[in-house]
């Protein structure tokens, strides 16, 4: 073979050794770490003028080994400045696990454990067309440091649909936090092959009176509830999906939840079916009050029911949600937004309503368009729209 011949190979794999060079030192250095995955792409929505992306970044550890998560970051997939960093205690407050370890220190994962991080950004510009996830993680054996990216997502655009009112006046407080760790947010159901979040925008409606009360004498007696009983309204035109009216209401409001299946825990509900796909759920309905059938086509602002007490419920008031499906724990809940209200105040924690009183004044009264109510926001409901 000619020496011009022979010139060409070495200089081929020559060239090719050069160009593989990083690939196999990158997978002489690999080590197992998390999966990441996002389960359910986010939907945008407005709260308090901000827009807003809440969903779920899941990790499993494939590690022979324990990790401890020390970071999550999240960027807009072209990004280099995270659009939010967690780390430290509120890195611990958006963990969560399954299982009867789920109360112990979350960010460190037993080999083929995961864990879900919830998140909720704010996008005040325009929603990135795509996330992308960064998380460092140390072992627990040596104590080496490492990060790996993955979970990438595209965020859906916010729905065109406003919702017209559930309830009729007010005021109501709009009761819920994603930092709670049994709340609606973080509370999984599988039930059928795959864990869903039904509750993930979910709201439940409490009736108060001026100074912020919620029920009358001790409120042991359901009636004495400022809500129990009130009209429960269609938002939108629609048809109804799914009727449930067969679970009794306890005879006495309990301290705490009532000890009831999961099946039943909604209790008596309605769900419709919106034109765009969508599916409303009202849950916790009064036993006998539900006025439409499956099938039966409905108009905004017709009333479907009144506000009850059945179900796993710590006293009378409206569960309110969106989903993708009518079955009420087989869904993926959906963020929504409602017009024809109008903020009277709010509530600055989970912790200052729980005290009871006034809630504090608004710093803009002017009525609201096209948005989700602030956690624990008290509102007034504007006579919905034909």
């Amino acid at each position: 073979m000619s020496s011009t011949a022979s010139f060409f190979p070495r200089v081929l794999l020559g060239g090719l050794v050069a160009v593989l060079s990083p690939f196999v030192s990158a997978q002489r250095d690999a080590r197992q770490a998390f999966d990441l995955a996002v389960p359910l792409a986010p939907t945008s929505y407005v709260v308090d003028g901000r827009a807003r992306l809440g969903y779920e970044l899941h990790l499993t550890n494939f590690a022979a080994v324990p990790l401890r998560l020390t970071r999550v970051d999240v960027f807009a997939e072209d990004g280099s400045t995270p659009l939010v960093t967690l780390s430290g205690g509120a890195l611990a407050a958006s963990l969560g696990r399954i299982g009867p370890e789920a109360g112990e220190d979350a960010s460190t994962l037993a080999p083929g454990v995961r864990a879900i991080v919830y998140l909720d950004l704010a996008v005040d510009a325009q929603t990135p067309p795509a996330l992308r996830h960064r998380v460092e993680f140390q072992s627990t054996t040596d104590g080496t440091s490492a990060r790996v990216e993955g979970g990438r997502v595209a965020p859906r655009p916010a729905a065109t649909r406003a919702l017209g009112a559930p309830l009729r006046g007010g005021p109501w407080v709009a009761v819920y936090s994603a930092e709670w760790t049994r709340g609606h947010r973080r509370v999984l159901y599988a039930v059928d092959g795959r864990a869903r979040i039904p509750g993930r925008h979910a709201i439940d409606w409490i009736k108060l009176d001026a100074q912020g009360g919620q029920f009358a004498r001790e409120g042991k007696d359901k009636r004495d509830w400022y809500g129990y009983g009130a009209d429960v309204l269609a938002v939108a035109d629609a048809t109804v999906a799914a009727v449930r009216d067969d679970v009794a209401e306890p005879v006495a409001v309990s301290d705490g939840n009532p000890a009831v299946s999961i099946g039943d825990a909604s209790g008596n509900y309605v769900a419709l079916a919106l034109a765009d796909g969508r599916y409303a759920f009202y849950e916790h309905l009064k036993p006998g009050s539900i006025k439409v059938r499956r099938g039966e086509r409905v108009r905004r602002g017709d009333v479907l029911a009144a506000l009850g007490y059945t179900g796993q419920s710590t006293g009378p008031h409206l569960h309110f949600h969106l989903a993708d499906a009518p079955l009420p724990l087989a869904a993926e809940g959906l963020p929504y937004a409602f017009e024809g209200w109008r903020p009277l105040g709010a509530y600055v924690s989970a912790e200052a309503f729980g005290k009871g009183g006034r809630w504090s004044p608004p710093e803009n009264d002017e009525p609201a368009t096209r948005a989700f109510p602030a956690p624990f926001a008290v509102v007034e409901f504007t006579s919905p729209a034909r």
